[in-house]
């Protein structure tokens, strides 16, 4: 069973996690959430459901304007052979949302642990990081410490690393 909006919030203050959350229209793009920049502060987020040649799971949450390699990635993050955006069966089975609505938060269905999250390093200089609550209709705020508090919490002890501006990037975004 897929993980509500208001079950999230009720895990996050069972872990003591302040998660002020904004309502607005659905945003499906990057551009779309940059218009609530001026009104939500911290770092806004994009993440990349990815899936290396072994059907290894990758999660890439970064900052809404990093420019990161997809093609020299697999490299970075030591996986088998380039990667591929995952399925939007697989981001059901597995994160429990639409794509869309991509976010960290959504491991918290990846009961099984299949996820391997990523957090890029430029992400994690913002006190606080802003990401969807599992739907595209809300935008959620963290602080950077209680995010990996979450995602520790849910089985998913991240991988910090810089994964955007790398030397070679190939524009890919």
């Amino acid at each position: 069973m897929t993980t509500t909006p208001d079950q999230l919030f009720a895990y996050l203050d069972s872990l003591g996690i302040a998660h002020p959350t904004v309502t607005h229209p659905p945003l499906f793009t990057v551009e779309q959430s940059q218009a609530l920049r001026g009104k939500i502060p911290g770092g806004h987020t994009k993440n990349l459901f990815l899936r290396d040649k072994k059907q290894a799971v990758y999660l890439v949450t970064a900052l809404e304007d990093a420019v990161i390699d997809l093609k020299g990635l697999h490299r970075v993050l030591g996986a088998t052979g380039r990667f591929s955006f995952g399925s939007t069966e697989l981001l059901k089975e597995l994160l429990g949302v639409a794509p869309g609505s991509v976010t960290p938060f959504g491991v918290i269905n990846d009961r099984e642990a299949r996820v391997t999250v990523v957090l890029d390093a430029a992400l994690m200089e913002h006190a606080i990081i802003n990401a969807h609550p599992l739907t595209n209709t809300m935008s959620t705020s963290v602080a950077r410490a209680d995010l990996v508090k979450f995602l520790e919490a849910t089985g998913h002890p991240p991988r910090i690393e810089r994964v955007s501006g790398l030397a070679g990037a190939g524009g890919d975004t």
